[in-house]
């Protein structure tokens, strides 16, 4: 079972991100503030659920949640700043939409910038750690393929509703085929070099 939080008897928000390796979309992260008595053994690493576990947690983690924030950073300052410098603006968005000010960050990962003068923690795969994490982790992945199934309606030939814009080989063949969007990530490689004969 998940720990509660890192630093037991203080306000601690855990947040994490979903999306830093799809090909197009925001990345959207998520900080979450949960009662110090918060239990769940269901709730862990999003990418560890099922599609219907997921959003079954997010309905609870919204109902008992203290407080939490999502945030979507969109693929024009991905490509402005690059994935991991935005993938933290995410967080740090995240954390600005909270109505409670954290005493202390719990951040899924190991890269972090200071946010405010709040000490901050990263632990890598604390998603599968900490049950704050997971649950930041549960809301990014849901409301980001929510986005995704939104903006799949307008562009039904690239299939996001089910890759949600990762790198899947019918993906491919659609940018391939289409070419891009302006929802995909220029400065990311769309398409795998081709082959080279050494002919």
């Amino acid at each position: 079972m998940l720990l509660n939080q890192i630093h037991k008897g203080i306000v601690e928000c855990g947040t994490d991100e979903a999306g830093r390796g799809c090909l197009c979309g925001p990345v959207t992260a998520a900080a979450v503030i949960l009662p110090l008595d918060f239990k769940s053994e269901l709730l862990d690493d999003s990418k560890k659920l099922s599609r219907k576990r997921r959003y079954e947690l997010r309905t609870l983690i919204e109902e008992q949640a203290l407080d939490y924030h999502v945030s979507h950073v969109m693929m024009e300052k991905i490509d402005e700043i690059n994935i991991l410098q935005a993938s933290i603006l995410a967080m740090h968005q995240a954390i600005d939409g909270l109505t409670i000010r954290p005493e202390h960050i719990a951040v899924d990962g190991n890269k972090f910038n200071s946010y405010r003068e709040i000490p901050a923690t990263t632990v890598i795969k604390g998603d599968g750690k900490y049950l704050h994490i997971a649950a930041a982790s549960v809301l990014a992945k849901t409301y980001r393929d929510d986005f995704m199934s939104r903006i799949a309606q307008e562009h039904p030939e690239y299939s996001w509703e089910k890759n949600q814009g990762y790198p899947t080989k019918k993906h491919r063949e659609a940018i391939r085929k289409h070419g891009a969007t302006p929802y995909h990530r220029m400065t990311f490689k769309l398409l795998p070099d081709p082959l080279i004969s050494d002919l």
